[in-house]
């Protein structure tokens, strides 16, 4: 079986670490008659702590590492000296990353870059004997020992952060489309689902701002119920601002444009999340090809849309696209009016 590279959905088990054990310590020295009670305590357990980094992409190491522990506390010694505190498990995962329950509630969603959460609690150490001594109880050999570290079962999904995200049809050109107005190189062949991943890339828009675009495997009917494979990667575009439909304007797989959008519109609204009502954009896509441009027309009429005509492989219309882009940037930063 072929490792995968890309993991968007895992399971994983957090162990904090166990609470030092205090001990039962007296003070016994030359000259010192009676020194009387001088266990310390123990350490605290360490947390297990999820914190997001910019530097994470994929879920794929916690794939293979599903357990992550914590280190125990030290235990009490004598002469009051406490354990020392376990260290912390850090457990960093990719910007986007919710936590959830085994019941499948949502405990955190690690956004920021430096956002962090406290997976499972480290156990508190025992209490020495020195802690029992009172006026009338000078000579107490009670200790108590360490708590246990708290142990659970989460389940962390991937959503990735995109100002934008490309839907389509297998085929459509998403990913020719992401290498032309980015740096992102997605493979790209003449065959359905090429794309088998989610890939991002990062747009130049001006001098000074640049936006995140995301390319999803392609989507077909009935992805809302967990046809092919674009099912399982829906949630990766919940989280953008804009929708760019790439449609196959050409029909060169059968497939009639205006089917093909409103399918997809479709399958966004079957999906929920709001995506069908978030703000797209259509790329008519392939124009390059035999009586695209022709079937420009129709698609206008059919769909009520005003698509902007493109073509990724020769670069037609792509600038027409980026200044959309703009034209959305804009609008989204524009703080609202006193």
């Amino acid at each position: 079986m072929k490792p995968p590279t890309f993991v968007d959905r895992v399971r994983i088990e957090v162990r904090a670490g166990r609470g030092g054990h205090g001990v039962c310590s007296f003070r016994r020295e030359k000259f010192v008659p009676r020194g009387g009670p001088d266990g310390g305590d123990g350490g605290r357990g360490g947390h297990v702590i999820l914190e997001a980094s910019p530097h994470e992409n994929s879920l794929l190491s916690l794939f293979y590492q599903p357990i992550q522990r914590a280190v125990h506390g030290g235990s009490g010694r004598g002469q009051r000296q406490h354990g020392r505190d376990g260290a912390d498990r850090i457990v960093r995962v990719p910007c986007g990353t919710e936590v959830r329950d085994e019941a499948g509630a949502v405990l955190a969603d690690l956004v920021a870059p430096g956002q962090r959460f406290r997976a499972a609690r480290g156990g508190r150490g025992g209490l020495g004997n020195a802690r029992f001594a009172t006026s009338v109880r000078q000579a107490p050999r009670e200790c108590t020992p360490g708590e246990d570290g708290e142990e659970r079962h989460l389940w962390l999904e991937l959503k990735l952060i995109a100002e934008a995200g490309l839907v389509g049809f297998p085929n459509a050109g998403k990913s020719t489309l992401l290498r032309r107005i980015s740096r992102a190189r997605p493979k790209v062949a003449p065959y359905p689902f090429t794309t088998l991943h989610p890939v991002i890339g990062t747009v130049l828009l001006d001098d000074e701002r640049t936006w995140r675009v995301a390319d999803i495997p392609g989507l077909l009917s009935g992805a809302h119920r967990g046809v092919g494979l674009g099912h399982a990667f829906l949630r990766h575009i919940e989280r953008t601002r804009l929708l760019v439909f790439v449609v196959d304007l050409s029909g060169a797989d059968g497939r009639d444009p205006a089917d093909d959008y409103a399918c997809l519109l479709e399958e966004l609204r079957q999906h929920g999340a709001g995506l069908a009502d978030r703000p797209r954009l259509v790329a008519a896509n392939k124009l390059d090809l035999p009586d695209a441009e022709a079937r420009l027309p129709e698609f206008r009429r059919r769909t009520g849309t005003a698509p902007i005509a493109i073509s990724a492989q020769t670069g037609r219309g792509i600038e027409a696209l980026l200044t959309a882009f703009r034209a959305e940037a804009d609008r989204t930063e524009t703080p609202p009016p006193p």
